[in-house]
């Protein structure tokens, strides 16, 4: 992205988006008094966070006993109910489903490709699914502090070895696939990438074609495997990122808040919630509610509106795709694909 000289004056920047994440698939309920369980609870999550100032909602579901559900039917009903509660929010469904372990000592994963292909089905659909681009390792431990995890489930050595051991499964054969299901459903992909290789990857999707739509992105900074908290590694992403492509920073723990104040300030977008802390920077305990009155008044401390559910809609131009390759790049600012014998960076030629 390009900076500017009047780039960080607020009446410049677009509108701030604010995705939530309140259902942290990771946590048990006896971690936090703030993890809905039944689905009336988890909806009315949702509209609490939509009435904070949240626009986008990252969506998992859990089942009555508590855990992670990993039944699509459940994401089903779920988004059916979201539907109706929060109308005017984007509705991001998680692209792992569930990662959390079903058992003391059983392996965190993610649900096997064919599974996960199945979110192109969901009815009602979502506006976006969360895509990660070339395998991983998520390693959500290496970053956690002690008092990060003290009185929590993750507390246990045998969940933290579960946990450190994660990989996100993203083969090209597989994420390639993924999308063009996404996209013939009217799925929005939304790219949680947490290095530069993967960005590049992303691009070159796109200028072979494989992909056809706006460029939404999560700069993951969580380490184990994704970035990690160096300020100058974000600006350096934001750098790289196409100007016509919408980025927003997403860390874990005390964090959440200084990377996201740099954000706000930056013109970018952010991301909180329980699934990445459940602490505000003073250490405190902190609900998803709490974390986006913050937010939002972080943004309002700096003169930067916040986005409308209209305005996040518009932002992302979810349901927005385009015919190929060339005008993919040319909506998205990015230069040109090399034409025959050209040299020199290829130019768009002025209408």
């Amino acid at each position: 992205m390009h900076f500017l000289d009047d780039s960080l004056l607020p009446e410049n920047q677009e509108k701030l988006v604010i995705q939530v994440a309140p259902y942290g698939p990771q946590w048990l309920p006896g971690d936090s008094d703030d993890i809905p369980v039944t689905l009336d609870e988890q909806v009315q999550k949702a509209v609490d966070c939509y009435n904070a100032g949240a626009t986008v909602l990252h969506v998992h579901v859990r089942e009555a006993d508590g855990k992670g559900s990993k039944r699509l039917s459940m994401f089903n009903e779920m988004l059916a109910r979201l539907r109706e509660a929060v109308p005017k929010m984007v509705l991001q469904v998680g692209g792992s489903i569930s990662f959390a372990p079903e058992d003391d000592g059983q392996a965190a994963r993610w649900l096997n490709d064919d599974t996960r292909h199945m979110l192109a089905e969901l009815q009602p659909r979502p506006d976006q699914v969360t895509v990660a681009i070339n395998t991983s390792q998520m390693n959500v431990m290496e970053l956690m502090t002690a008092a990060d995890v003290a009185g929590t489930s993750l507390a246990s050595p045998a969940l933290q070895a579960a946990y450190r051991d994660m990989i996100v499964p993203s083969n090209p054969s597989w994420h390639v696939e993924h999308i063009r299901r996404l996209v013939a459903n009217g799925i929005q992909p939304h790219f949680m990438l947490g290095n530069l290789t993967s960005l590049e990857t992303v691009e070159r999707l796109i200028r072979r074609g494989d992909y056809c739509g706006p460029l939404v992105l999560n700069y993951v900074a969580i380490g184990g495997g994704a970035a990690g908290l160096h300020p100058a590694d974000m600006i350096e992403f934001a750098r790289r990122t196409p100007d016509g492509a919408v980025l927003t920073i997403e860390t874990l723990n005390r964090n959440v808040v200084p990377m996201n104040t740099m954000a706000i300030a930056l013109g970018l977008h952010v991301r909180v919630g329980i699934e990445d802390t459940l602490f505000g920077p003073d250490g405190e305990r902190a609900s998803s509610v709490r974390q986006v009155e913050q937010m939002v008044r972080i943004a309002r401390e700096l003169h930067r509106e916040v986005a409308s559910g209209e305005d996040a809609h518009r932002i992302y131009r979810t349901g927005t795709f385009w015919s190929g390759a060339d005008e993919t790049l040319a909506h998205l600012g990015m230069v040109p694909n090399r034409g025959t014998a050209q040299r020199g960076v290829p130019l768009r030629k002025a209408a």
